[in-house]
């Protein structure tokens, strides 16, 4: 009687790791690799703030573009092409290398300071009492938008360099103060005061994240006050303004009272709920920004409290996407970087949201990517791009956990 040998059985080899049945990875490069959480926190809601600020500004300029004899989507649809050539180039830029933004940083802030002087040439106009706009073939660009980036990237870029030196003050005030100076002193020059404060936060921000011990903030900090109340002080513009802001009745309604008190009077048309997209009345012409500086207003009438939170809820994912960069990055350029460009858009956005509550007097800034217009709308997505290429650093998470220090044991 024969036998037949069996041949002998396979021994299968314990999956480890991210090798488990259908969950293995394949490696198709890093072109392919998965993207970190940062990358995608901040990317979905910047389109989403994006998309949102498209229909409010849909909404809040139909009823206007009627009156001046065109089509409601007038305004709409040139908001709406800034928004499709913005979003690719964020995509683009967040391909860049770390190594690239440092290279340009240079280039950027001489590129960013003479077209911002070009607001004192015959291209340049007012309005508003600022001179910051220049209009080139009929299109209007607003310079000092371009030039809150450029900021950021060079002063990442010299605190990076110098970042072993930053404990002697003389080696952060030089050459970070005096160009810094220069390039806010080509916004005030045309007496925009509300951009000259984002931009003093911008690079107060990037101080504060590079390790720069606090007492150095001390001087910049007083000089920054006592700037702002000389600034005040000689402009009767912005003095009426500050007036307004500080008395309770606002007995002046036809003149600086005016749109403060229209902005609170929309938001306590919508209530809770609002009265409905595309139902609010201040956008009558009651409103004079009402697609600028006041559109968190219509969203207040439109949409309510419920769509006031939501709107601050996606710029508080947007931050922590952002601040998650910061804390997880290694290297000091990604940090100042990605902490300056947080502390101008969610702070800019603050106080927008703040001077249409009455917490702040009128400045005249833009809320980040709602507001119209195409330069604050193009700016802010080549931030959003920057802050993408940074998230792209930063090492996988499993990493980050593998080499990180095992808790110690509690003692009973």
């Amino acid at each position: 009687m024969s036998t037949t040998t069996r041949p002998p059985a396979r021994t299968e080899r314990p999956a480890t790791g991210a090798r488990r049945g259908l969950l293995a990875r394949v490696s198709l490069g890093e072109a392919f690799a998965a993207a970190p959480v940062e990358f995608l926190v901040i990317s979905s809601t910047a389109l989403i703030l994006t998309g949102f600020g498209a229909v409010m500004v849909l909404s809040a300029t139909s009823a206007t573009s009627i009156t001046a004899g065109g089509s409601p989507y007038d305004a709409a649809i040139r908001h709406a092409v800034f928004a499709v050539v913005g979003i690719p180039i964020m995509f683009v830029v967040s391909r860049f290398p770390v190594s690239f933004l440092k290279r340009i940083s240079w280039y950027a802030l001489i590129g960013a300071v003479l077209l911002q002087l070009l607001v004192f040439t015959p291209l340049g106009y007012e309005s508003g009492g600022n001179r910051n706009w220049i209009e080139v073939g009929g299109a209007t660009l607003q310079p000092s938008e371009f030039l809150k980036l450029a900021l950021a990237l060079w002063v990442g870029f010299i605190l990076y360099r110098k970042r072993t030196l930053l404990a002697n003050w003389k080696h952060v005030f030089i050459p970070l103060v005096p160009v810094s100076l220069l390039a806010i002193g080509t916004v005030l020059a045309g007496e925009d005061l509300g951009t000259a404060m984002i931009l003093v936060l911008l690079v107060l921000g990037a101080l504060f994240f590079s390790g720069v011990r606090l007492r150095i903030f001390i001087l910049p900090v007083l000089a920054g006050i006592v700037g702002v109340i000389a600034l005040a002080v000689t402009s009767p513009n912005r003095m009426a303004r500050i007036m307004s802001f500080l008395d309770t009745e606002c007995a002046d309604y036809y003149d600086s009272c005016y749109q403060p008190l229209h902005g609170i009077w929309a938001l306590a048309e919508g209530g809770v709920f609002g009265v409905g997209l595309g139902n609010s009345k201040q956008k009558y012409e009651w409103l004079p920004a009402a697609s600028n500086d006041y559109i968190f207003a219509i969203v207040g009438e439109e949409l309510g409290l419920i769509g006031c939170a939501v709107v601050l809820a996606l710029f508080a994912l947007f931050a922590y996407g952002a601040f998650r960069i910061i804390r997880r990055t290694d290297d000091p350029f990604v940090r100042v970087v990605a902490g300056a460009i947080t502390v101008w858009i969610v702070g800019q956005a603050l106080i927008n949201i703040g001077v249409v509550l009455r917490v702040f007097p009128v400045l005249g800034v833009p809320l980040p990517f709602l507001s119209s217009g195409g330069t604050s709308l193009i700016s802010v997505l080549l931030a959003s791009g920057v802050l993408l290429a940074l998230a792209r650093t930063l090492p996988p998470v499993s990493e980050t956990m593998a080499t990180a220090p095992a808790p110690r044991s509690r003692r009973r």
